[in-house]
């Protein structure tokens, strides 16, 4: 079970949103690379970063910031990204400057034949990013409910190659509030590929409540708010988890 750091990236810094909201951001720093090697340091094996202002945009905007992370980082970890990639270019570039895994979200929804081909020209490269609230995908950071089914969905993106699912429960990202353990398990239930919760990790139990289900298929959870505000201490969530996943 890896417990993936997130770089939440807003005008080059890095931030951390309630519920997806723009205007609610809190800047934990002004040099997100520093924050990267932080968690290099700290025992991550996995970094998640998102173009907040890109997903927004429908286009890259703070590239230049997750370049000095990969160029920091090198091949010491896999990065995975995403926030507003919309076409096989950008993919291109970003694998090219070191990214490991883009993630796809709104737009996979939206144009599902784009998630299709991105598949098709990257193998093993795309992650599909769901975000739901009470079972229904959102999209354009989250202001938009879909009628799609998140369990349906997932098999369809599933059988076009993605390499995994980051699953997002809306109302419990950046509240420090728990993960939706049972959401996330019945999605892991249905998909063959892992899945990688997020939303609501807070503390310790949260991780113990993660570790407890991985055998589901959750590879790994990420979080965000929790260790930048201190609620969750890295390091030791990394170990707790490392400890429980050898017992099970």
């Amino acid at each position: 079970m890896l417990i993936i750091p997130a770089i939440d990236l807003k005008d080059g810094h890095c931030v951390r949103l309630k519920q997806g909201e723009m205007d609610s951001a809190t800047v934990f720093s002004v040099n997100p690379a520093e924050m990267a090697q932080k968690w290099l340091a700290s025992g991550a094996r996995r970094l998640h970063l998102v173009d907040l202002n890109g997903a927004f945009a429908g286009k890259p905007v703070n590239e230049a910031a997750i370049k000095a992370i990969t160029d920091l980082l090198g091949d010491e970890i896999p990065v995975q990204l995403g926030g507003g990639i919309r076409d096989l270019d950008t993919i291109e570039r970003y694998l090219d400057d070191g990214i490991r895994y883009v993630i796809i979200g709104s737009a996979a929804v939206k144009n599902p034949g784009f998630l299709h081909d991105a598949c098709t020209a990257f193998p093993g490269r795309i992650i599909v990013g769901l975000d739901a609230k009470e079972g229904k995908v959102a999209v354009e950071g989250w202001s938009k409910v879909t009628k799609h089914d998140v369990i349906d969905l997932a098999r369809r993106f599933e059988d076009y190659g993605v390499e995994s699912v980051v699953y997002t429960d809306i109302g419990r990202d950046g509240m420090l509030s728990g993960v939706n353990i049972e959401a996330t398990v019945r999605l892991a239930q249905a998909l063959s590929i892992p899945v990688i919760a997020s939303g609501g990790v807070t503390n310790l139990d949260d991780v113990r409540s993660l570790c407890a289900v991985a055998h589901e298929g959750i590879m790994g959870a990420i979080t965000g708010r929790a260790i930048y505000e201190g609620t969750l201490d890295f390091a030791a969530a990394q170990t707790l988890a490392d400890e429980l996943c050898r017992m099970k």
